[in-house]
Order: C-alpha cells, then sequence, then structure tokens
C-alpha cells in the first residue's frame, strides 16, 4: 500500500544526500510529524521565505505527509503560514496527487476557468 507520513518522509530522506541542508531539513520535518500547529513547523523548517530548496522543501513535505488523505486540508495547512505560497502548495499538490486524494474537490475544479483542450473528468 502507499507509505504513511512517517514512510514518505523516510522514502524521500533515503533519496536526498545526508549531509545536504535538504536531508538535514527533511530529517528535522519527521522529527516534526507529531507537531499539529503548521506555523511552529514552518518557524523552524522554513517556508520558502528564503526562495531556497532547503527552505521550502522539508515543510512542503511535512504538510503532505500530515495531509496525505485529505487534499483540501493539505493545501490550507500549507498556505496558512505564508512564504512562497505558490511553491509550497505546488509540491504538496504534486505529492497528494500522487496519493488517492489526488484529486482537488468538484468545488474547486468548478469555480477555475478551463484550459484549452482541457476536458475535466467526473471527480
Amino acid at each position: 500500500g502507499p507509505p504513511g507520513p512517517g514512510g514518505l518522509l523516510d522514502g524521500v530522506i533515503d533519496l536526498v544526500p545526508a549531509r545536504s541542508a535538504v536531508g538535514a531539513g527533511l530529517r528535522r520535518a519527521r522529527d516534526m510529524l507529531d507537531y499539529g500547529d503548521a506555523a511552529t513547523v514552518a518557524a523552524v523548517l522554513g517556508c520558502g521565505r528564503r526562495t531556497t530548496a532547503h527552505d521550502t522543501v522539508p515543510f512542503a513535505l511535512w504538510s503532505a505527509a500530515r495531509s496525505l488523505g485529505d487534499y483540501e486540508r493539505a493545501f490550507w495547512t500549507t498556505a496558512q503560514v505564508g512564504g512562497d505560497v505558490d511553491t509550497t502548495c505546488a509540491i504538496v499538490g504534486g505529492v497528494i496527487a500522487a496519493g488517492k486524494a489526488g484529486v482537488p474537490p468538484a468545488e474547486w475544479a468548478d469555480r477555475v476557468e478551463p484550459l484549452p483542450g482541457w476536458v475535466r473528468t467526473s471527480v
């Protein structure tokens, strides 16, 4: 089956150089999975204000891991802390879309302009 929150972060940690700033941030994110306050986690990990990978990726993956079954919650958790919101939400969306909750709420899809050549499939 799909990985849980810890398994997701462990899998990514295994792929990132251990001595990198991103690797260190991901290990901190793994240690903070039981924290419920996104603002506290963002204060520790960063949330993209410095627009660097190590200031963006750990928080985005923490947020995605905490909300693997809930697309909408993942976005609100990520966006509420500010920072580089378009980047962190894009990362979260990519991670969540790879799992079972990969379809955005129908209400969201209904509120956007259709892209040329895009056909909405049923959700």
